[in-house]
């Protein structure tokens, strides 16, 4: 709706005030800084000028302890002052640019005339601190900008539901302090503003979008009191963004009770990482923790197996289909990750409960101190009415009981004659001085020889069983990889704990599990079913400190990881995004969400679906939702932009050269990320060296870090979760993509571009094409 001249000039006027104000309050606060800086350097440089020390005297040393004290919290609080004084001008620095997005006239009933609330990324009072200029956009009376269009509105409040009329809707473009658009709207948020965000060029940071938040979205952002939130949205659907804003949201609501430390987000890769780490800063929030799955493993694994991550086994999965075992490697993986293997292992620890546990015998010098059976005996004579984990607490109070017994026995042996004999002047010191505190001698009764030998061989004892004292305490003693393998060697007693029956390659899945068991390896599928195995032996450690957990690319995840992550986390809320079309893990055959909300039941389950793509043009999103089932449910954003194209090449030579040439033109009309996507590694591989003389780019691999602008050549599931400026798929022929299986795959790739879309193939082209009317793409011949 367009708007007078003079109203502009109003709004402009408005505008021009507020950015007074927040001038004037950078000002105060560059001067407070500069004097809390000031302060701070003081009281370091003459911190122990007013200090006395004196600790031989029990009083002074009181005093002492007291002043210095107090001379630390004085410059604690100035730091503090300090930190959070530099955070709100770089709040402001950004309000000085783009004050607000947004304004609602709002009469709540029972008032007599409207109340004008602006929406900006932070809250802003006036010079006397008693109106509000602005709004923070997380705020209860916020919501109303989001959800609701003139007329009847409502919004919830701490204290209840606040009714009433909203008479005006605006929205604002302001760039460097000048209105550039300005529009009143119903009730999404404006396409002009839409258009204005998503028609600009993707960078390597994933951007905020308080000003386009749309309603769907906005209830993702403000969901609360359920334990479980699940979000399907399609490619491009805003989901992982809304969550972010989420992440912002939740700190603003619960800023007293929750910090940005205790919320994790599980990505998809360290790239995605760095892709999102700039979202929460520029809403002036700190960054949560960030972690994938893969990373957890590794932390709790690494030590004891070569463990194979989700981009290897998948890598292995797309490149071995022709080959022997591919099969049993497939069936292997989807009976690993399901539901039915976890019901196995809980009725296997049942079992493990009587009888069946492998322990190793503790040794020392090449002699067994404690053997297997002992340990294994010692076990299954405590109360069998105690957990595994209660029982190996009182076993390992046993062991070092029985070390101790042995580590006097051991004082008396030779080789620890000899030890002391070789003790070079400073070992020998520190166990006198140990022993001088530890014994009730002194320097003038420490003389006697015999006592000295028996103090020293102590020491010297004491100092070679450490290993076996920690390892007890650290429950070495349990033989858990002999516990797991023993899952896969008796196939009678495995048939007996499945409720179902077993995969019918079975004896190739258990065989080859027991080879990597042996090399100390460890398959992706198997990684999760052990840790959990492992913790339930010597006791779950949970995370009790983390209060929300958040999932992205949840449909990459196997039903056992997500019960997984349940019992790890037991005191946080989940928060899990995922798009089903886009299930590209060799577990994920016939999963869905639903089964999800078995995890904290339907009550405590919120699900939320996103149909409406807004990361591609309309062109773009008419093209892919042609290649999966059910894609006319997905809604294009009305943004205009060139359609697909779908070139033949003659041969990889060829290939090469029109990719080339392709990127070239990308490059020339302003596009500053560029994708050539390749089916697997190997692929890229394979592009990188056929295109790297022709034209500048980067290969990105699983150990890429951070996301740069520029030509790249990407794996596809690598790409899952970032977006490009434009897409080459680097070969979309019947032999890259000829499988029913690879839909998701080819679909995903393809979902990665912004703007512009381009299919290169040798060959035949993928039958996966087949259902898209050709009207929606351009066909470029030979």
């Amino acid at each position: 709706m367009s708007l007078s001249e003079q109203e502009w000039r109003k709004e402009q006027k408005r505008v021009d005030r507020v950015i007074q104000t927040i001038h004037g309050q950078m000002t105060v606060l560059q001067k407070e800084i500069g004097g809390v800086k000031a302060d701070i350097v003081d009281i370091r440089k003459h911190f122990w000028d007013d200090i006395r020390v004196n600790v031989d005297d029990p009083g002074e040393a009181a005093e002492t302890y007291a002043s210095i004290k107090q001379q630390a919290e004085v410059l604690s609080e100035r730091e503090r002052r300090h930190r959070h004084a530099q955070k709100r001008l770089k709040t402001l620095e950004k309000l000085h640019s783009s004050p607000y997005f947004g304004r609602i006239d709002f009469v709540e009933d029972g008032e007599p005339s409207p109340q004008r609330i602006y929406l900006g990324l932070t809250s802003l009072l006036n010079e006397n601190k008693e109106e509000f200029l602005i709004y923070d956009w997380r705020a209860p009376v916020s919501s109303l900008y989001y959800d609701y269009g003139p007329g009847p509105a409502q919004y919830d409040t701490p204290d209840g539901t606040i009714t009433g009329t909203m008479e005006l809707k605006r929205q604002y473009i302001i760039r460097d302090g000048r209105i550039r658009s300005l529009f009143d709207t119903g009730v999404t948020i404006g396409d002009e503003l839409l258009q204005e965000v998503l028609g600009r060029q993707a960078g390597t940071q994933m951007k905020t979008i308080v000003a386009t938040i749309q309603r769907e979205q906005n209830q993702i952002i403000r969901s609360e009191g359920k334990r479980l939130l699940i979000v399907q949205g399609s490619a491009g659907s805003g989901k992982t963004s809304a969550a972010l804003q989420r992440v912002a949201y939740l700190l603003y609501r619960h800023r007293e009770t929750l910090k940005a430390d205790q919320i994790l987000l599980f990505s998809p890769n360290p790239m995605f990482n760095s892709y999102v780490s700039t979202v929460l800063p520029e809403l002036g929030e700190e960054n949560m923790a960030q972690t994938t799955f893969q990373e957890y493993l590794e932390r709790h694994l690494g030590q004891t197996f070569q463990l194979e991550d989700p981009f290897t086994q998948m890598e292995t999965v797309f490149t071995t289909m022709d080959e022997p075992g591919y099969a049993f490697r497939i069936e292997g993986i989807r009976f690993k990750s399901s539901h039915n293997f976890m019901a196995i292992l809980d009725r296997y620890l049942s079992w493990l409960q009587q009888t069946g546990l492998i322990f190793k015998h503790i040794k020392f010098r090449g002699k067994t101190l404690v053997s297997a059976t002992q340990i294994r005996d010692r076990f299954y004579s405590l109360d069998q009415a105690l957990s595994i984990p209660q029982r190996m607490e009182h076993l390992v109070d046993w062991l070092l009981k029985e070390l101790k017994k042995q580590a006097r026995l051991e004082q008396t042996k030779p080789w620890v004659e000899e030890a002391i004999q070789f003790l070079d002047s400073e070992t020998y010191g520190q166990v006198y001085r140990k022993l001088l505190r530890k014994q009730s001698f002194t320097e003038d009764t420490f003389d006697d020889y015999e006592r000295e030998q028996r103090l020293l061989a102590e020491g010297v004892v004491q100092e070679r069983f450490k290993p076996l004292v920690t390892g007890v305490k650290q429950l070495r003693f349990i033989d858990i990889p002999a516990i797991y393998r023993q899952l896969f060697t008796d196939p009678a007693l495995l048939s007996k704990w499945s409720s179902a029956d077993l995969p019918r390659q079975w004896k190739a899945i258990a065989k080859e599990a027991v080879k990597k068991l042996d090399r100390f390896e460890l398959s992706y599928e198997d990684a999760t079913p052990y840790l959990y195995l492992k913790e339930k032996i010597e006791g779950f450690q949970t995370v009790s400190s983390v209060r929300h957990v958040l999932i992205d690319e949840a449909q990459d995840y196997s039903p056992f990881q997500f019960q997984f992550i349940k019992e790890l986390f037991p005191r946080a809320s989940l928060t899990v995004l995922g798009d089903l079309n886009q299930s590209i893990h060799p577990h994920a055959a016939g999963t869905d969400f639903a089964s999800l909300s078995s995890l904290y039941g339907a009550e405590q389950t919120e699900v939320i679906r996103l149909t409406r793509s807004y990361r591609s043009t309309q062109p773009i999103v008419q093209f892919t939702r042609w290649i999966i089932p059910g894609g006319e449910a997905i809604q294009p954003f009305n943004r205009d932009g060139k359609k697909p194209t779908v070139t033949k090449a003659l041969g990889k030579t060829d290939l090469a050269h029109k990719i080339a040439d392709r990127i070239r033109v990308l490059q020339a009309a302003g596009h500053r990320t560029i994708a050539v996507i390749g089916k697997t590694a190997r692929e890229c591989r394979e592009a990188f060296e056929a295109l790297h003389d022709e034209i500048t780019l980067r290969l990105i691999d699983k150990e890429t870090a951070s996301f740069q602008t520029g030509a790249v050549v990407i794996p596809s599931y690598l790409a899952k979760g970032v977006e490009f400026d434009a897409v080459i798929l680097y070969d979309a022929s019947r032999k890259q993509y000829g499988r029913k299986s690879e839909r998701t795959l080819f679909y995903t790739a393809c979902t990665r571009a912004m703007h512009e879309l381009h299919l290169f193939y040798t060959g035949e082209k993928s039958p996966l094409l087949a259902p898209v009317p050709a009207e929606l793409y351009v066909e470029e011949s030979e």
